[in-house]
């Protein structure tokens, strides 16, 4: 892992490049009702409301399995936004297969790009919000896309993963939980850079844009607990996630 003090435009650009890039190979990886590694499922948290007639958006869209997933349950209009051409690309190509008409924005989460406001009942980002290079801008830009009483519900690494390593048959704590400069590392053979925020980061922005938090999820989920596991190096192993969440999830209001 490098360390690195790059500006905004030059990590989105980096990130861009590279998520062009890996685009193909993440194709359908992750899909709803899976929030991310070994969490619980929407199957078991229920988080999102019904869905029949609704207007969703998803931050960091891929290649669209989670908007179809929405279209499923009863979505009327969907809506996605991504940084990389190509994943757009391939979710048009996918949603367009499956008889469905999305709404598709090329562009960074942070930026203006003239999307209506007050409209929009879910919006949603799973593994997505944390390439943010604006955590406040990105935030409150929800914030104005939500209808009053509109739920944002997302998820991410969760923040103490940045600051363990593993050593011998050890997991350690060697990073510093209060670092939330960007850092690089190489994903699937591209550079890519992010920030590291503090939970209460988090909590903060949402209070900030006229968020309540209703739920915080740090969990794993419940069939990787109830087993034994070696120990692993693997970032997401099954032996980490006995020890700590990998990630977390938050559904919240719009007040």
């Amino acid at each position: 892992m490098i360390e690195e003090n790059i500006n905004s435009t030059k990590i989105l650009e980096q990130n861009k490049n590279s998520w062009d890039a890996m685009a193909d190979s993440w194709f359908g990886s992750t899909a709803l009702p899976s929030y991310g590694c070994l969490v619980p499922s929407e199957e078991e948290l229920q988080l999102f409301p019904a869905l029949t007639g609704k207007k969703v958006f998803d931050i960091g869209c891929g290649s669209g399995h989670f908007l179809k997933w929405c279209k499923e349950h009863g979505a009327e209009e969907i809506w996605g936004l991504d940084m990389s051409t190509r994943q757009l690309e391939n979710a048009r190509t996918y949603l367009t297969q499956s008889g469905y008409e999305p709404h598709l924005i090329n562009a960074p989460m942070e930026s203006d790009c003239g999307l209506p406001t007050d409209y929009f009942d879910v919006v949603y980002s799973i593994y997505a919000l944390g390439w943010t290079v604006d955590l406040n801008t990105t935030i409150d830009r929800i914030s104005r896309y939500l209808k009053r009483d509109g739920i944002l519900i997302f998820s991410w690494d969760h923040p103490l993963m940045r600051c363990i390593d593993a050593e011998g048959e050890k997991l350690v704590l060697n990073g510093s939980y209060f670092d939330e400069n960007p850092f690089s590392y190489i994903q699937r053979g591209n550079p890519v850079t992010i920030h590291n925020h503090k939970m209460s980061g988090w909590i903060n922005a949402l209070a900030g844009a006229g968020f309540k938090v209703e739920k915080l999820v740090e969990e794993t989920d419940a069939e990787t607990l109830s087993q034994e596991y070696e120990f692993s190096d693997s970032y997401y192993s099954p032996f980490r996630a006995k020890k700590m969440p990998l990630s977390f999830i938050i559904k919240a209001v719009k007040l």
